[in-house]
């Protein structure tokens, strides 16, 4: 066992690991329509991180079915570009708020140095968020004319 990549885990990371994983459906955690689940284990020392659910086609379905339903009928659909790069910006803001606690789950997640999720993949994962919150005003490939000078 490589003791320099075994992560001391903190509490609210800790409490996460150790809770139900099951799947995200429709707005709601459920269990996997088979009730199986799978062991996700730490590449650096071999030990069970968590059980999660065990996803299948049924569970696939449901979910497609549900992100149709909310696209269809939900907010995310009806907002301008504008809305939803703001939003993608808040949802960067929130991943360096909550970077130790990522840092961590990445670095048992993969087995790599805290310290290399804490200075590359975090912060880099946030800056992904705005460049592509900063793209969301400009997805129809169609650009604004800042010179109304005429030839």
């Amino acid at each position: 066992m490589d003791t320099l990549h075994v992560v001391e885990l903190s509490e609210p990371v800790a409490g996460f690991v150790s809770g139900k994983r099951q799947l995200l459906i429709d707005g709601e955690w459920v269990e996997a329509a088979s009730g199986k689940t799978f062991p996700i284990y730490n590449p650096a020392t071999g030990a069970v991180l968590a059980n999660v659910a065990e996803a299948d086609a049924e569970d696939v379905n449901r979910a497609v079915r549900a992100a149709r339903r909310a696209f269809d009928r939900g907010p995310w659909s009806k907002m301008t570009g504008s809305e939803r790069g703001r939003l993608l910006w808040k949802l960067a803001d929130l991943v360096e708020k909550h970077l130790e606690e990522l840092a961590e789950l990445e670095s048992i997640d993969n087995g790599k140095p805290v310290k290399v999720a804490r200075v590359a993949d975090v912060p880099l994962t946030a800056d992904m968020f705005c460049y592509m919150g900063g793209w969301a005003t400009n997805v129809t490939c169609t650009t604004t004319p800042w010179s109304l000078a005429k030839d």
